[in-house]
């Protein structure tokens, strides 16, 4: 039951990651950079936010020191971007990128070092949410 409690959300956003690159291109924006600006803005997001949900798994249901589940954590999501991308290229008016990968890259390892660095720093109101989601 401990793992499917924490690793649950991991598949949940991992799917929604899928579905949504299932989806035809929507264009918020006739202006090429706009359109760009938006829709990489919400690459290094979702990216973001499944390197810390699989980091969450990985802490709270391996018995691994935490350099590993951090580096097992980056590895993992970084695959997951390559197999995102590898997907779009069968899907019809999307196209699998490299440049893509290196957006998500960028935001896998934004949350990274947020995770290492930063978040052991934070404000005690932010490390108790954390604690309580057992991100720390």
């Amino acid at each position: 039951m401990r793992q499917f409690f924490y690793w649950l959300p991991t598949f949940v956003w991992m799917g929604l990651i899928f579905y949504l690159s299932s989806q035809a291109t929507v264009r918020v924006s006739s202006d090429f950079a706009i359109q760009f600006l938006v829709f990489k803005s919400l690459h290094v997001i979702e990216y973001a936010f499944l390197y810390i949900l699989m980091y969450r798994s990985l802490r709270n249901t391996r018995n691994s020191p935490e350099w590993e589940v951090r580096y097992n954590a980056w590895l993992l999501t970084v695959a997951y971007a390559m197999t995102d991308e590898i997907h779009q290229v069968f899907v019809p008016t999307r196209e699998g990128k490299l440049r893509d990968v290196a957006i998500d890259v960028f935001g896998i390892t934004i949350a990274s070092i947020y995770l290492w660095k930063f978040l052991p720093k934070a404000p005690k109101i932010l490390k108790t949410w954390a604690k309580k989601l057992r991100v720390l």
